[in-house]
């Protein structure tokens, strides 16, 4: 009986990583369509969605009937609460792609990003989509200095972030509201989405030490004067 119930907690673990992986092709996917105006694509993505709700919704009825037959305590009992709010995680990361996907697929035959903001967005999909595969690996591996390390990641997506803004605060901005909107929308899809997948790789952090990320986070000292030279 024991045998059996440790498989299916590592059955859980092992369609964490699944849907972690699903979704991380799923921002690359949508990436795509959304800079290159690929309408098949962004429907494939769309569709895709469902693969990932079904996992969760399969990881979560399994969770939740571990939780009933064997009553787990202490560290049993952490993985599976934890596995429980990464799969939420997890899901919502999907439909953050799957909305990049929508948006691709509403301005087709147009492109929603202009030419200028090209890079950036692409950018902002690359570092999404590396971010989940480091996040999946975290899982595999319960690594939690790679865990810790994605936080640095997030930081760079949150200043591409920033700097979308700024391009569309600048006066020369001439793409009118439809597409500013647009924009907007976009980058806060990319930001949301790398928010989560730190988020998961925290909760690995707290499965593995019991004890939350940011309590194990070393304060980093500003550098100025001389040591910045």
């Amino acid at each position: 009986m024991r045998d059996a119930y440790h498989e299916e907690l590592d059955s859980i673990g092992e369609g964490l990583v699944d849907m972690a992986r699903l979704v991380g092709s799923a921002i690359g996917r949508a990436t795509t369509a959304i800079l290159d105006s690929d309408l098949k694509l962004a429907e494939s993505v769309i569709e895709g969605d469902k693969k990932i709700d079904d996992l969760q919704h399969d990881l979560e009825a399994r969770a939740i009937a571990l939780l009933a037959r064997q009553q787990p305590v202490a560290t049993d009992l952490r993985i599976v609460v934890t596995s429980l709010r990464m799969s939420a995680d997890l899901e919502r990361s999907g439909d953050l792609a799957q909305h990049v996907a929508k948006l691709a697929r509403l301005r087709f035959p147009e492109r929603a990003v202009p030419h200028d903001l090209h890079a950036t967005i692409l950018e902002m999909g690359q570092l999404a989509q590396r971010l989940m595969a480091k996040t999946a690996e975290v899982i595999v591996t319960k690594d939690v200095d790679l865990a810790m390390q994605l936080e640095q990641d997030d930081d760079a997506i949150d200043l591409l972030h920033r700097a979308l803004f700024q391009h569309l605060m600048d006066d020369r901005w001439k793409h009118g509201i439809e597409t500013a909107v647009d924009v907007t929308l976009l980058g806060r899809y990319y930001e949301r989405y790398a928010d989560h997948a730190v988020a998961v790789a925290k909760r690995v952090v707290y499965l593995v030490t019991g004890e939350h990320a940011d309590e194990l986070q070393p304060e980093i000292q500003p550098v100025t004067g001389a040591e910045g030279a």
